[in-house]
This record gives C-alpha cells, structure tokens and sequence, in this order.
C-alpha cells in the first residue's frame, strides 16, 4: 500500500471535528477530515437537543465553561451571516417546589464564575406570567439561551473549512495508527480506497469512538486512553396537543443530568428529553438508538411536576443520542490530551466532548488549533 504523506489530519466529522478542521485550515495546513460514516454529524452531533447553552452549568475556569460561553457569544452572528437560523428563545430553569430552590441558587454562582451576567432570579409568580402552563416558585430567566439548526450549522463549518482547503473524507474509517520516532503518525484508513497516511497532526476527535481510536495507536502510553462511560439520552415528542410553551423550560437540575426538560424546535413543536440511562455496554458498537416506549412513564411524572395539565397519551417515543462521557458525572470537563500527556508530538486527543460541544465547536476548534501550533 502507498504511503501518502499528510500535514493534518482530523478523525470525526461531527460539529467539534468540523471546528477543529475550520481552525486548522485557516492557519495554513494541509486538512483531511477522516469519517467513517457515509455523511458528517450521524452521531452525537445530529442526536441532541439542538440547544445553544448560555453556560450556567460549569465548573468555572473547565473547558466546558469557557468554550460555551465564547461559542454562545459567537453562533448566532456566525450562522446569520451564513444563512443558517440560530433563535435565541430563552430558557426558564424552574424550581416546582421550595427545596429546589436552592438548585438555583447554585446554578446562579455558577453562572456567575463563567462570566455569565445575563441570568435573572424571577419569582415563581412572574414565571407563570411568562409561560402560564408551568408550575414554579421560583426560577431563573436566560435569555440567551437558543436552538441552532445543527445541520446547517455543521454543514457551514464544513463548508468554511473546505474554503480554506480542507478535504472531507467519508466512509473512511480509521483501522489503526502508529507513532514514529520523527514525531509523524501513520494512520491505516479503509473504506473503498484503502490508503495509509503519514501526518505531522493527527487530531482524534472520533467523540463516541475517541477511545477506540487511541487504542488503535501503537506506541502510545496506558494514559492516552480515557476511561469510556456511554450515557444515553431518550426523547419523547409532543403529539396530539400544541404545547403551551414558547420558551425553553429546565427544571432544578438532578444528580447525573440536567432533567427532563422541554426544548422547542426550529419548527416550534415541542420535545422532552434527556433523560439518563446508563447503558451496560460501553462499546459504541453496541449502541441501540430505540426508545424503549416504557420510559414514557418516567417522562409524564417528571415533566408534570412542572406542567401538570400534560393530557395523558400526548407523548411518543422520538429519538435518542449518547453522550461520549468519561465518567458518570455532568460536570466532568472536556479531556484533551496533548504530547504532554502521552509524548507522542503528532497527537492530540479529544475526550467526554459531549454537552456543551455543540455550542462551543468554533472555539474549541480554534483552542486545538493553538495547541497545535504549541506542539509543532
């Protein structure tokens, strides 16, 4: 097999590989997108909520933060000026009971140490003004909170990086890699044109498959793998009665996630959803994409504890995505391991980049583009 040799290249074609291979582009270097899927965005990227995060929830100072917060104040004036329908509708983050409230309290310092001064604390009485069907007695107002077309939005950044002349690849799966003693990474890729790469960058951003990517190298150290926690999240759609709410409704959070919560499509229907369900196996080949129907159950007690009159039988089974996680934890930060980490000059790795990753892809991108750029 021929050996070609390669700047860049980016393994994952999802919203935060497509930002990386943006970034890399626009400084200068040669970029192949490596996807092992027949289209960019299947995965996670295309099985979420579509929702653009005003960075409430952080740890201050974690990646997490910092690259929601730059990624809000950026999206909706990127996808405007390229067609692409950004809506800031806003968020109420509601407590339905008094011992919530203190929930709020702690996603309000924490806005707070992410620089996030847009959050208000309304009572529960202008709450129900804003949106009448809820109950609560007390909630938080963001209104910078939106939805993103993430097709579109992912479909601009590709375009953008093919601008700047990155190569899209598809059906082109990584089998395995190697280091060198000259910092190169060799990559053996299938699909239907087999061929073997030599790249002075090789950036894993493969999100459900990082893990099994980094395996894949020889020569790296037991460090470079992360540890794999797959986490679905199920869906369930409105149907047979228009909702009542035009703004995006979370409850308090809950250990492990951040609840049931109702998100308003570009079309305005409504869903819920994530729930959390810890799968038992944490191979993404083993990953089923079904909603099971009696997890509705869970839905209509979760999402009455803040919309009482939900008739029964309005819900159906819709979707479901998983998270990339590392751990069971949501506030867990992003992982991205450098030479640093495993010594290896030609290799950053991307790790647990589930939530907020869409809304932060364009600075995440530009934040691996500069370790790059430190590394080479």
């Amino acid at each position: 097999m021929d050996i070609f040799e390669l700047d860049a290249a980016v393994i994952g074609a999802g919203a935060v590989g497509l930002g990386i291979a943006k970034a890399l582009a626009e400084t200068g270097r040669e970029v192949v997108i490596l996807e092992k899927n027949r289209h960019f965005g299947e995965e996670t990227s295309s099985r979420n909520s579509e929702v653009i995060h005003a960075g409430l929830y952080y740890e201050p100072g974690s990646l997490k933060g910092r690259m929601c917060v730059a990624g809000r104040d950026r999206i909706y004036e990127w996808c405007a000026a390229r067609g692409v329908t950004a809506k800031r509708l806003g968020k109420l983050i509601v407590a339905t009971a008094e011992a919530e409230e203190p929930a709020l309290e702690t996603v309000m310092a924490r806005a707070a140490g992410n620089g996030v001064t847009e959050l208000h604390p309304i009572s529960g009485a202008a709450a129900r003004e804003m949106e009448p069907a809820l109950t609560a007695t007390a909630a938080l107002w963001s209104p910078l909170t939106g939805v993103v077309d993430s097709h579109g939005y992912m479909l601009a950044m590709l375009g953008a990086a093919e601008d700047a002349g990155a190569m899209l690849s598809l059906a082109a799966p990584v089998l395995r890699g190697e280091t060198r003693v000259d910092g190169r990474i060799d990559l053996e890729v299938g699909g239907a044109q087999p061929a073997r790469l030599r790249c002075r960058l090789v950036v894993n951003a493969a999100g459900l498959w990082a893990q099994k990517v980094a395996a894949s190298i020889e020569g790296l150290p037991s460090q470079a793998r992360a540890p794999q926690v797959l986490t679905k999240g199920n869906y369930f759609a409105l149907t047979g009665v228009r909702t009542p709410f035009s703004r995006l409704i979370y409850p308090a959070p809950v250990a492990g996630g951040l609840g049931v919560h109702v998100t308003i499509d570009l079309a305005g229907a409504a869903r819920f959803g994530p729930d959390v369900e810890q799968l038992p196996s944490h191979d993404p080949a083993d990953i089923d994409y079904s909603v099971d129907p009696k997890r509705g159950d869970a839905f209509y007690a979760a999402i009455r504890r803040y919309w009482p009159a939900l008739p029964d039988g309005a819900l159906r089974p819709d979707y479901a995505g998983v998270r990339p996680k590392i751990d069971q934890d949501y506030q867990t930060d992003f992982r991205i391991d450098g030479p640093e980490t495993h010594g290896a000059p030609g290799l950053i790795n991307l790790f647990g980049i589930e939530s907020p990753g869409l809304t932060g892809a364009l600075p995440l991108g530009e934040h691996v583009a500069a370790l790059a750029a430190e590394a080479a």
